[in-house]
């Protein structure tokens, strides 16, 4: 699931070298931690929220096959500031 995010995240950033995906598991959830640029966390968001939404609709959709939640934290990246 930490690859599926990374890649389509990379797609739509201006910086693609550094998005990072962390996953913290639990009994069943799990939480993936998105780290993008500063400059990028509006695509990633999208208008209203709805690229956000979309992604998280997708691992939602792919997480019922490992009977398991996935819920996406989009954070911002301090690298470049």
């Amino acid at each position: 699931m930490k690859e599926l995010v990374e890649k389509i995240c990379k797609v739509l950033v201006d910086f693609p070298n550094e998005v990072s995906v962390a996953q913290i598991d639990g009994k069943q959830t799990s939480i993936l931690e998105l780290k993008v640029n500063k400059a990028d966390i509006g695509k990633v968001i999208g208008k209203q929220g709805r690229t956000a939404q979309a992604i998280r609709t997708i691992i939602s959709a792919a997480g019922m096959k490992d009977q398991r939640r996935y819920n996406l934290e989009i954070l911002e990246s301090s690298s470049l500031e």
